[in-house]
């Protein structure tokens, strides 16, 4: 029963869903919406530039009409004034035809955004299949369609009628008016039934809107399955990422190793915890833990110290202490500046010592360190507190 709720198509798509449906051309789109914008405009377009079309119209009218017949044997000259004619028409019309345009390619924005996507130009085998064509003609979208076409059609034939049946006796007499009240009337009734079907049709816009967001969010559903798959596919699998951090991890301590050689003390548990610390008079502000290892890396880092001739310092308490509270290329804490002090000066007296005669350096012992910098003393206290 899990895998089968994994698998169902359950949750929001998630952005890299939408981003790739978007450069494959698949966007929400209401193509009632745009119908209506387009009418709209028409409508508001013919109300605004009706003077000015009429007298295009008539003017153009009367030069057709008009015939001369000094040119009725001189084809250039009626080609001539035909297509004069016909540009006087197209630069009257221009304005309607601009403000068309306009509104189409605007219209989009208002669902779904522009979408200029080439993928849809790239040939695909897959839809010339037959069989799945034959299926798109039943599927659930064709009959919403289907459904919405005819209802569409419903109710604009019901307000076409609606319109007709309510001005029927007066358009019945437009024959017996003058032409002038006759023209003025039928202009009338078509501005009335222009505004009511584009009512319907805002009305079926209204709706049609949420239901193609909706579909498009339904459509591009995933399963629990599919998000989990595309987070591998971000962040890398689990697998991947710790074999990524065991490298990174290695590369890290390798790095550390080939520090050791610089330093110049190792501070050892004696067992269990080493550092290695490095400080240059007059370069360095405090001494810089160079490396720090527990168990099998603290055995390495003694090894190499014995390697490269490096002293070794077995100081239980300060080893701890630095290995808990620094951080490797980090200057050591302020509160062990005295400890680690002790312990640079008997290193420097040692080289100093090399090849003289005399007393060999004291190795500093009972080294102060703090105890609340000490993991095991603090352990201790929160243990008698408890």
């Amino acid at each position: 029963m899990a895998e089968e709720s994994d698998l169902e198509k359950t949750e929001q798509a998630s952005s890299k869903r939408l981003d790739q449906a978007y450069r494959e051309g698949d966007v929400p789109r209401s193509r009632e919406l745009q119908t209506c914008a387009l009418l709209f405009t028409a409508g508001l377009s013919i109300w605004i530039l009706g003077s000015h079309l009429n007298s295009a119209l008539a003017s153009m009218l009367s030069a057709g009409l008009t015939f001369d017949s000094k040119l009725a044997f001189n084809t250039d000259s009626t080609l001539a004034s035909l297509s004069g004619q016909v540009i006087d028409l197209l630069i009257a019309f221009s304005p309607l035809g601009l403000a068309l345009i306009i509104v189409a390619l605007a219209a989009p924005v208002l669902v779904g955004g522009w979408n200029f996507s080439t993928e849809l130009l790239i040939p695909k085998i897959t839809r010339l299949d037959p069989i799945k064509g034959f299926g798109n003609l039943f599927s659930t979208n064709s009959l919403v369609e289907l459904a919405k076409a005819m209802a569409k059609a419903t109710l604009i034939g019901f307000v076409a009628y609606f319109m007709i049946a309510a001005d029927f006796a007066q358009l019945v007499t437009l024959s017996l008016v003058p032409l002038e009240v006759g023209v003025a009337e039928t202009g009338l009734f078509l501005v009335k039934s222009f505004i009511f079907i584009v009512g319907a049709l805002v009305a079926i816009a209204l709706v049609d809107v949420p239901y193609q967001l909706y579909q498009y969010a339904e459509k591009h559903k995933m399963s629990r399955e599919e998000l989990k798959q595309e987070g591998k596919e971000d962040n890398g699998s689990p697998e991947i990422k710790a074999k990524i951090r065991q490298q990174q991890r290695a590369m890290s301590r390798r790095r550390m190793m080939s520090q050791v050689q610089k330093a110049d003390v190792v501070i050892t548990n004696p067992t269990h915890y080493s550092v290695a610390i490095q400080y240059k008079e007059g370069d360095m502000k405090a001494p810089v833990l160079l490396a720090k290892g527990s168990d099998a890396v603290a055995l390495r880092i003694r090894e190499l110290a014995k390697e490269h001739d490096i002293l070794i310092l077995e100081s239980p308490k300060l080893a701890r202490a630095i290995y808990a509270h620094t951080e490797l290329d980090s200057e050591i804490p302020e509160a062990l500046y005295l400890a680690v002090a002790e312990i640079l000066a008997f290193v420097f007296q040692v080289k100093s010592f090399n090849g003289r005669s005399g007393a060999y350096p004291t190795q500093p012992h009972n080294i102060v360190v703090p105890d609340e910098l000490d993991p095991l003393s603090s352990t201790k206290q929160i243990e008698l507190a408890s």
